[in-house]
């Protein structure tokens, strides 16, 4: 989504910010507090990399005072906040994109809403291109830090 994509600092080497914990959690803050629905986010990164840590930023951003946890079990945890609903879906437990259907998929990315999605390539073709793609890395000098690449 080209209004979003001043979120990546110009400060950013190459694409990419460096940041420990709470910087990542400010820069989640922050963009949440600036998105505006709809809008779809995908989280992509190995496990453990912050993927969650940096979704319940964006929430907290947004608006969202209910406890935010990690759908993983659940696959979609909803939210309310003042400006749209918030759906945070976790798909690393799907095996095909044709699972989709039964979390109510195509409802819930064609709503008016603010969308997080962990592991999206297991959409697949299913997952819309009108997306905010944020990818988290691990730092290989410094495990305490991660790469933040966005847009």
């Amino acid at each position: 989504m080209p209004a979003h994509r001043h979120l990546v600092p110009s400060r950013a080497a190459k694409g990419h910010l460096t940041l420990d914990e709470a910087a990542l959690r400010h820069w989640g803050h922050e963009l949440g507090r600036t998105a505006n629905p709809p809008l779809i986010i995908t989280l992509t990164g190995d496990l453990g990399v912050g993927k969650t840590t940096l979704a319940q930023s964006i929430c907290r951003g947004y608006g969202v005072e209910d406890e935010i946890t990690s759908p993983t079990y659940a696959l979609v945890h909803e939210y309310r906040a003042a400006k749209s609903p918030v759906f945070h879906i976790d798909l690393y437990r799907l095996d095909s994109p044709d699972q989709l259907t039964n979390l109510g998929w195509d409802e819930i990315v064609s709503s008016r809403a603010l969308v997080l999605v962990e592991w999206p390539e297991r959409a697949g073709a299913r997952l819309p291109d009108d997306h905010l793609p944020i990818d988290l890395d691990y730092t290989p000098e410094d495990p305490t830090r991660r790469i933040l690449l966005a847009g």
